[in-house]
């Protein structure tokens, strides 16, 4: 038994607000983080299935040179998957809800990093 129940009542209130919102927090972190994941797979998973080479992390040098198409297929199978974790596997995924914003967010800000770096990579081939 407490022995101000008031009291207690507002301090556990008060941790599970703490709670909620850290949680809401590390959510949309982890949304943002697979709509990145997302978008970064499918120029790897296409390039591969359309048989292309494409730049990936394991060309020689990394990002610039190219990669064998087996290889993008299995790197953007790793992105999916990583995709799918943070997206369906952290909290609780509603598409219509707000949660599709941080998803977006991140898908956009990748989209626009791999826009950037490929533009600049293909201008100096």
């Amino acid at each position: 038994m407490y022995l101000f129940p008031s009291l207690a009542a507002a301090a556990i209130s008060d941790t599970y607000f703490v709670v909620a919102h850290f949680s809401f927090y590390v959510t949309c972190i982890a949304y943002f983080f697979g709509g990145a994941f997302f978008v970064n797979a499918i120029p790897h998973f296409v390039s591969g299935v359309t048989g292309h080479p494409f730049p990936s992390p394991f060309a020689k040098p990394p990002g610039k040179g190219l990669s064998a198409p087996v290889v993008n297929v299995l790197w953007g199978a790793f992105n999916f998957a990583i995709a799918y974790l943070l997206i369906f596997r952290v909290g609780v995924f509603d598409v219509r809800t707000i949660h599709i914003l941080p998803i977006a967010a991140g898908g956009l800000v990748m989209g626009i990093q791999l826009a950037s770096w490929f533009g600049r990579a293909r201008s100096q081939d």
